[in-house]
Parts: C-alpha cells; sequence; structure tokens
C-alpha cells in the first residue's frame, strides 16, 4: 500500500472519496443499526401504550353508555309516577320505544319476575338494565347489542387493533370490533387465570404484539384489546424504513453535495492548468472563469483573481506591443502607398502642367490665342486635381482622429444634388439621371463636406461606369431619414472586395488592369464624412443593378413630421 502511494499520487476527487468511506459511510451505518434498535424499543413500548389506552377508552365509553341509560331511564321512571293507570303508562312506554329504536323492549315487572332477568340475554343478543319503582315493581329495558357496539367504538372505527368485551365470569363475548375467531380464542387462552380489577394489564407472549385487558366490577366486563400482526409489522417496518430512507437521503445528499464541491474543485482547478499553459505558449489573453459559489474556496478566487491581474498587465503590454507594431507596419504601408499615389497619380498632371507652361514659355514659336486658352485651361484642370489629391491626404488624420469641424445646418437636398452635379468633371459626357431635382426635404449636415461627397461619389460612377451608360440618381424617405442613392452600371464586384473599398488606397481595379486615375481615397473619406454628420453609407453590388452606393442622412426637424 505504502509503495502504491510513493509511487502515484491521489487525485483529489479520490482523496476526498476515501475520506466519505471512512468519515461518513462506515459512522452512519453504524448509527443507523443503533437507531433502528433504540426504534424498536421505542416502537414496542409504544405498542404497549397504545394497547392500554384503548382499553382505557372502551371502558370509559361503557361507563358513559351506562351512565346514559341510568339517566334515561331514571326520567322514565320519574314520568311514569304520574300515570295512574298500567294502560297508560303501556302507552307511554311504547311510544319511547318507537321514538328509540335502541330499545327492543320496556317492561314494568314485579321483584319476583325480576329475579330471572340476568345482565345479558345472549340468545335475544341484547343488554338487561333496570331501575326500581316506588311501588316496589321493577322497569325493565332489554337494548339491542348492536348499540352498545355502536356506542363502545364509535371513535376506534379506524383503528386496526382487534377489540373484544367479554360480560361475566363466563367471559361471553357480546360485543367486538375487527374479530377473528382464531385470533379471539387464542387471546382468550393467554388470558391469566385470575385477572386485576379495575385495572387496565397488559399479557401475552409475543413481543411485538402486546395484548392487553381491562376487568371491570360494575358492570361485570372484560374488554381485551389485540395488537394485530400487521398493524405491529406495518408500525416497526414502517419506522423502519424511515430511518432507512432518512439515511439514504443522508448519504446521497453528501454525495451529491461533496460530489457538487468536488465537481466545482476539479473545474476551476482545470481553469488554472489550461490558463498557465496558455501563458505559456503565449496567449497572454487568457482569463481564468471559476465557478464562483458557496463551494468555491476563498484560495481558489484569490489565486484566480491575481493571475487574472496579472495576464491583464502582460496582455495589456503584449497588446501594446502588437499596435506599435501594426502602427509601424501601417505607416510604412501608408508611407509606401503614398510614395506610389504620389509618384503615379501626381506625375500625370504635374507632367501636363509642366509641358502646357513650358510651351507657352516659349520665344521661338508663336502661339495664338485660342492655343493659349486651351493651355491655360488644361493647367487650371490638372492644378484643381492636384489639389483634389492633396485635400483628400490633408483630410485622412482628421477623419482617423475624428478631429473633423461641422457647420451642421438645414440644407435642401435637391440643391446639394444640382451643385454636385455642376462641380462633377464629366468629360466623358455620360449622361446623369437626376431624380432627386423634385425633392423638397431638407437634411442635416455641413453644406460643403455633404457636396464633397456627393461629387466624389457622382465622378467615382462616372468613373467606372461602362461606355454609354447613365448615372442615376434616387431617393426616398425611410423614418427620419432620407436615403439617397448613386447607380451606375459595372460589373459584378465579388463580396469579399466590396468589404475593401471603404479602405484607404483601395481601388475596384487594382494596378495591373487599372484603366482610371485615382488615389483610391474617395471611398474612405466619403464613408468618414458621412458618419461623421450622423449619416450611414453602404455598397452593392448585383448583376441586375451593377454597382450603387446608399447614403443615409438624417433628416431637419421639420421635416421628420410628416
Amino acid at each position: 500500500m505504502g509503495t502504491f502511494f510513493s509511487k502515484r499520487r491521489l487525485k483529489i476527487a479520490e482523496q476526498i472519496i476515501i475520506v466519505i468511506f471512512f468519515a461518513v459511510i462506515i459512522p452512519m451505518t453504524i448509527s443507523a443499526f443503533i437507531i433502528n434498535n433504540v426504534n424498536q424499543q421505542s416502537n414496542r413500548a409504544q405498542l404497549r401504550d397504545a394497547a392500554v389506552m384503548i382499553a382505557n377508552i372502551v371502558s370509559e365509553e361503557v361507563d358513559v353508555f351506562q351512565h346514559s341509560i341510568d339517566n334515561e331511564l331514571t326520567q322514565i321512571v320519574t314520568t311514569l309516577e304520574y300515570y295512574d293507570s298500567p294502560e297508560k303508562a303501556g302507552e307511554y312506554l311504547n311510544t319511547i320505544i318507537k321514538n328509540l329504536p335502541f330499545y327492543k323492549e320496556l317492561t314494568i315487572v314485579s321483584p319476583a319476575q325480576f329475579k330471572t332477568y340476568s345482565r345479558f340475554d345472549y340468545d335475544k343478543n341484547v343488554g338487561v338494565f333496570n331501575k326500581q319503582l316506588k311501588n316496589g315493581n321493577y322497569l325493565v329495558a332489554l337494548l339491542d347489542m348492536k348499540n352498545l357496539k355502536a356506542s363502545l367504538f364509535k371513535t376506534l372505527e379506524q383503528d386496526r387493533r382487534q377489540i373484544y368485551v367479554l360480560a361475566g365470569d363466563e367471559n361471553r363475548l357480546i360485543a367486538s370490533i375487527n374479530h377473528e375467531e382464531d385470533i379471539f380464542q387464542s387471546s382468550i387462552e393467554q388470558l391469566p387465570k385470575t385477572l386485576q380489577k379495575d385495572k387496565t394489564v397488559i399479557f401475552g407472549n409475543v413481543k411485538n404484539q402486546p395484548l392487553a385487558y381491562h376487568k371491570k366490577t360494575k358492570p361485570n366486563i372484560t374488554i381485551i384489546v389485540n395488537t394485530t400482526e400487521d398493524l405491529t409489522r406495518d408500525m416497526i417496518d414502517y419506522n423502519r424504513d424511515k430511518i432507512l430512507l432518512s439515511i439514504i437521503v443522508t448519504c446521497l445528499t453528501v454525495f451529491f453535495v461533496v460530489g457538487l464541491y468536488t465537481s466545482y474543485l476539479y473545474i476551476n482547478i482545470r481553469q488554472l492548468f489550461k490558463a498557465i499553459i496558455a501563458i505559456s505558449k503565449g496567449n497572454y489573453g487568457r482569463r481564468i472563469r471559476l465557478l464562483t459559489n458557496i463551494f468555491t474556496p476563498f484560495e481558489l478566487v484569490f489565486l484566480g483573481s491575481e493571475f487574472n491581474k496579472m495576464s491583464s498587465q502582460i496582455h495589456k503590454a503584449d497588446i501594446k506591443l502588437k499596435k506599435k507594431n501594426k502602427e509601424l507596419k501601417q505607416l510604412n504601408e501608408f508611407r509606401s502607398n503614398m510614395i506610389d499615389t504620389v509618384s503615379h497619380e501626381f506625375r500625370t498632371p504635374l507632367t501636363s502642367i509642366q509641358g502646357y507652361t513650358s510651351r507657352l514659355l516659349r520665344q521661338d514659336i508663336e502661339i495664338d490665342e485660342e492655343t493659349r486658352q486651351k493651355s491655360l485651361k488644361t493647367i487650371r484642370r490638372q492644378a484643381e486635381r492636384l489639389n483634389r489629391m492633396i485635400e483628400d491626404l490633408l483630410v485622412i488624420p482628421d477623419i482617423e482622429g475624428a478631429r473633423l469641424n461641422f457647420n451642421t445646418k438645414a440644407i435642401p437636398l435637391s440643391s446639394i444634388i444640382e451643385n454636385s452635379i455642376t462641380l462633377v468633371k464629366n468629360d466623358s459626357g455620360k449622361e446623369i439621371i437626376n431624380n432627386v431635382s423634385d425633392c423638397d426635404f431638407k437634411i442635416l449636415a455641413d453644406n460643403d463636406r455633404i457636396e464633397q461627397v456627393f461629387v466624389n461619389l457622382i465622378e467615382n460612377a462616372v468613373k467606372y461606369g461602362k461606355e454609354e451608360s447613365p448615372i442615376t440618381l434616387e431617393y426616398e424617405k425611410n423614418n427620419s431619414n432620407v436615403v439617397i442613392s448613386v447607380k451606375n452600371d459595372y460589373d459584378l464586384i465579388p463580396r469579399e472586395k466590396l468589404k475593401t473599398l471603404f479602405e484607404k488606397f483601395t481601388r475596384v481595379d487594382d494596378s495591373t488592369t487599372r484603366t482610371t486615375r485615382g488615389t483610391g481615397l474617395g471611398l474612405f473619406i466619403v464613408k468618414g464624412l458621412v458618419e461623421a454628420m450622423g449619416g450611414e453609407i453602404r455598397l452593392y453590388s448585383s448583376e441586375d443593378c451593377g454597382f450603387y452606393v446608399k447614403v443615409t442622412m438624417p433628416l431637419a426637424e421639420t421635416e421628420r413630421v410628416n
């Protein structure tokens, strides 16, 4: 045994099972054995006391019954004194028998006749009661023994014991309840030869089935109470079963509580192990999530809390480091993209400006006025293009740092769209269908910024739309907002690509298939401006509708009522 424990450490659950076995199961089994024996002794005493109590109850019922009959006969005798003839007395007695059917017979007899009556007439199954008149005669009442039985056992109808009422010294049975002849004969045989009078006595040979008798002198009757085997077995078995059930429930409760405690403890310890392993593998964001309840020890809660604090600090430091690395990477990418964009997108307008400027400065050729104006317009257009690209680059830090300032006010939507269309450079002459011109809604926005948004969107539609396909602008009211759509015919854009179009320096056509000019900042800037003004922008692409953008802007307060 010692070698086994030296080679293998027991787990917590195994140790708890051993402790439960020696500290709970064995003591509880011994306690159950002792309690069961004590309970049997208590049940025997309870059965004896119950037999004595029932014998006394029946004895008291006999006295009450006899006293009640005696009072009734006294009243009858008193009333009979007022009748002066035997005929009237007989009519009175007949009336009583009719009204009180438990009297089988009421008769006035002489002293000589009275001597022929005994206390009980077993042949007629009646009890004989009497009362002497003033003239020396006797009023004799014969009572049905069924009424005696009903009176004696009215409070014991639900009791399962066998009760026998015996009359005289010959022990003739006059009333019983739950009668069984063989058990009755056995009880008579066990009855002592000499009975103690006017006292309840326990007798019998069966330990768990006590018999009790009560010998009364007035009247001369004997009451026997027999505790049946079924009653004894049910009572002892019932109490034993309750003890066993309580022991079983207690054991199950102990196992349940200990099992629950062990499971929570085991789960929490596993959480500690997993968190330590995760930290060792570089997963610094791992936290210990303990199942905290009444079963969770304070030490585990404290250890978990301190571990999470340590892990949180390491995780924050790791996040900061990754964030700095990401920022450095983004800055490097931004620098590379900006250099590529500036070198690629700025070169064309600068080359054009440089070429036309050199042409205008030449002295060796003569330039007519029309050519001069055309050259100057080209220089101005390319300069404006450079200015827009520079403004796009300058507005990026404000968008990313949420430092945009707006002069928000109610602006007619139709005028915004019309002004934006006017500012759009539509060199290809594509048709722009403005279905917003009839709109009378006003939106909350900054006038310059919202024009910048729609100029950018319309220019993109013109730039990327298929040749000879129109650009369509539409609107619809949606609760307290208005949704403006800019649509153009274009090939289906994959959903994965569609999600990236709001990122910086992202274009529909990549560097290998690029057919249009642009910095790839337009949609990024548009999204930043729209959201900063409290709006929302979404991109959609389908084979049926092509490519379209939906801009949702809040309506002015006066417009929301309608």
